[in-house]
């Protein structure tokens, strides 16, 4: 169809009760039925309706005279339902001019209810005569075993009559007994929440404010002595399980990318309820030490930080990231419970030990409460010192630059390991006897970035170096060359630096190394001898939660 004739037709939706049948309790449970898939015709808005019927005969085998069309309205409470049939005066009308009782417009569509009785062997008949009091009910039906609702039919109620008045009919529409005893409710609304209420069936129609387009819903009547074999016994728990029923799908936090199962779970669940069927799950006999992370929509990673003990109420609240719903969740299998863990800080610290050419990852767990000297005389416990009285210091290292060295008082709750590395090494005995002239000075490896030659990268793991007054670089270099035990024919192609703020100045043998460091600066990072040679070491990673560490020595990691 061409764009510019689009404005001369109107698309016209018919629902039957055939569509009712066919959707409810399966591709919907509440209100009547989804307009997408029922048929539509596509017809110029200056046919006059009767033409229209006509056509719908011919497609729909329903002689004219046996259709009658109902407009539908979207009410306050967001349901949608048939509202009125159409007068014969709408009916003498184009298809142009007929608008829905809610929509003042005139839209491009036309939803309408195609009403048609049917006779004892299925044949059409006219339209019963309806006068104001009489009420078009639609019935569905629940049954708690199977846990399914369908839909029955439909039917003409008098306001001035009662529900019992109907229940011969509606034992038959559903194949039970005439003499079955069933419980109605009236299904009000489904947003936000659910609104399903019981209807009495001594009072009449009227009083219980039923009306054309209304839903009742049925069922057998519920016993005392057996509502405690269905998971949900009636209609309305019934219904409040379907509008808040989740699929989430759970990952393992160690494999983020790798789907592991899916649970059906209720929007509802409590955060006990939640883990207790994850730990069920898992086979974990305490459901307090599966922790929990969400998932963040946009990066499509777990958030940084994991769900605290009882931290949200509702499994509604674990699933949102800002205006967006996920359904993933990812896991851990805690070896303590989350309530004790959660009073204890885990610090990933990476021991390099002075000896071995390798690096040790060790997570150390103490009481938040707990202080740097605390982390250390922990790590002790599991370190292999180079001799007993070995004293230990940590580091906080960021881009291969040393910004902090922790004072053994500070406390570890405030530390964050995240994004920086913790890095503890013994301090060597010349650091401890400092002569008032010597300067304790940092030393990082650097090449030229390869972009702006003024400026450089360093890689590598930086380290602290005494220099004594009237050291020469000469001197120096020997001593380095010692400690990274570097070969004399790499070493010969290294070229020292002193660098300030990114910038090197290079430096002779005969140069004083320490008249280059009398200058005071905010960040001692800021100023250090810089060692320059090509980066030839292969990178090793180490993951630490969801930032990346590099060594350039054989990593451990022990948790």
């Amino acid at each position: 169809m061409e764009k510019a004739e689009v404005h001369l037709y109107k698309i016209i939706k018919v629902a039957r009760d055939e569509d009712l049948a066919a959707q409810i309790g399966k591709d919907i449970f509440f209100d009547l039925v989804d307009h997408d898939k029922v048929k539509s015709f596509r017809i110029q808005k200056q046919m006059p309706f009767v033409n229209f019927k006509e056509e719908a005969a011919k497609e729909l085998g329903i002689p004219v005279q046996f259709q009658r069309y109902w407009l539908w309205a979207k009410r306050q409470n967001h349901t949608y339902r048939p509202n009125r049939p159409l007068t014969q005066q709408e009916e003498a009308q184009t298809v142009g001019q007929l608008k829905e009782v809610s929509n003042k417009a005139h839209g491009a569509e036309l939803k309408l209810f195609l009403e048609v009785e049917l006779g004892p062997e299925l044949n059409p008949l006219p339209p019963p005569a309806r006068v104001k009091e009489d009420l078009l009910l639609f019935f569905k039906l629940y049954d708690p075993e199977k846990e399914q609702l369908r839909y029955v039919g439909r039917a003409f109620v008098k306001g001035s009559g009662k529900p019992a008045d109907i229940l011969p009919k509606l034992n038959k529409m559903a194949g039970f007994p005439v003499d079955e005893e069933i419980d109605l409710y009236e299904e009000i609304k489904f947003e936000p929440t659910v609104m399903c209420e019981h209807i009495d069936k001594r009072i009449l129609f009227r009083s219980c404010q039923l009306e054309d387009g209304d839903i009742v819903c049925f069922q057998k009547a519920t016993k005392a002595d057996n509502a405690e074999q269905y998971r949900y016994p009636d209609v309305p728990s019934y219904l409040e399980y379907i509008r808040n029923r989740q699929v989430v799908h759970f990952r393992s936090l160690e494999k983020p990318k790798e789907e592991d199962f899916s649970l059906e779970m209720s929007k509802m669940f409590t955060y006990d309820d939640v883990v207790e069927r994850v730990a069920r799950k898992l086979g974990v006999n305490d459901p307090t030490k599966i922790r929990l992370t969400s998932h963040n929509c946009n990066s499509q990673q777990p958030k940084p930080q994991p769900i605290r003990f009882r931290g949200v109420e509702h499994l509604s609240e674990m699933l949102v990231h800002y205006d967006q719903t996920s359904d993933i969740l990812y896991y851990e299998i805690l070896d303590i419970p989350l309530p004790e863990l959660q009073g204890l800080k885990t610090l990933k610290v990476a021991f390099h030990q002075s000896a071995k050419d390798e690096v040790v990852i060790y997570s150390i767990r103490l009481p938040k409460n707990s202080t740097v000297g605390d982390v250390l005389a922990d790590l002790r416990t599991k370190v292999e010192l180079s001799h007993p009285n070995a004293e230990l210091r940590l580091l906080e290292v960021f881009y291969c630059k040393i910004y902090k060295v922790f004072s053994p008082n500070e406390k570890i709750e405030d530390i964050n390991d995240q994004y920086w590395t913790l890095r503890a090494e013994e301090i060597p005995e010349e650091e401890k006897n400092l002569g008032p002239q010597d300067r304790l000075i940092h030393v990082y490896h650097f090449t030229k970035d390869t972009q702006n030659q003024t400026q450089v990268q360093n890689f590598g793991e930086p380290f602290f170096l005494v220099v004594h007054d009237g050291e020469t670089l000469a001197e120096v270099k020997a001593r380095i060359q010692q400690k990274l035990q570097v070969s004399d024919e790499d070493f010969a192609e290294w070229e020292f630096a002193y660098v300030f703020s990114c910038r090197p100045e290079y430096l002779q043998d005969s140069d004083v190394v320490s008249r280059r460091f009398l200058r005071n600066v905010d960040g001692d990072w800021e100023q250090y001898l810089g060692l320059e040679h090509p980066d030839t070491n292969p990178k090793r990673v180490y993951a630490a939660n969801q930032n990346r560490h590099t060594f350039e020595k054989p990593v451990r990691i022990y948790n």
